[in-house]
């Protein structure tokens, strides 16, 4: 592999994970997408895979870390947010009375599917943030949850890249695969009730391309 596309296969991985770390705050980038980019413009260089997930794990806790520690200090843009978007406020008020009353089994098994919900993290990012109790489990957990997504995520570009032959043919059934992952997470958790709580996560963003819920 020569060294322009090191150079680019670096690029991309940086920008899929600095996409990761940031939709915790802006859930529309689409950090799924740009993570099998980086999976595909990578599939050269031994051992970028496991390089990639780990590096996005890492990305997706510490963005939970950033914003819950600014849910937790009132950060005045936090503020204006949610003053500007009622439903995100109210979805971020059930979340918090739901949590409250919850055990940590059904808690950790929240903070997990929300994962998978387009808006689900940072709903569940700015709730816990006012549950300093709930804090430390929450981080826990969260730290699980980014392992998972990013083993799924960089694990779904990985194997559609050696069954199909083309790196567009590959982007596109993965981003048909996850975001149809994304839309039966979203049903489910509407269906289920110990998940209902997070049914509106689901509603706070329109689906994203490939299940784009780090």
């Amino acid at each position: 592999m020569g060294s322009a596309a090191l150079v680019t296969a670096a690029g991309f991985s940086a920008l899929a994970v600095l996409a990761v770390l940031g939709d915790a705050f802006l859930p529309f980038l689409p950090s799924g997408t740009l993570v099998v980019l980086a999976v595909l413009k990578s599939a050269k260089v031994t051992g970028a895979p496991l390089v990639l997930a780990v590096a996005v794990a890492l990305a997706s806790f510490l963005g939970d870390l950033l914003l819950l520690k600014l849910a937790r200090r009132g950060a005045p843009f936090l503020r204006r947010r949610l003053a500007r978007r009622p439903q995100l406020a109210a979805s971020v008020r059930r979340v918090q009375q739901a949590l409250d009353g919850r055990t940590t089994r059904t808690a950790a098994t929240l903070v997990i599917v929300a994962r998978f919900v387009p808006g689900g993290r940072t709903v569940l990012d700015l709730a816990v943030g006012h549950l300093p109790h709930r804090s430390r489990s929450f981080l826990q957990w969260s730290a699980v949850s980014s392992l998972i997504w990013a083993g799924y995520i960089v694990t779904l570009g990985w194997l559609d890249l050696h069954v199909f032959s083309t790196a567009w043919l590959s982007l596109a059934v993965s981003s048909l695969a996850a975001t149809a992952v994304s839309a039966v997470v979203a049903r489910v958790v509407r269906r289920h009730r110990r998940l209902s709580v997070v049914a509106p996560l689901a509603e706070q963003t329109a689906p994203a391309p490939l299940g784009d819920a780090a």
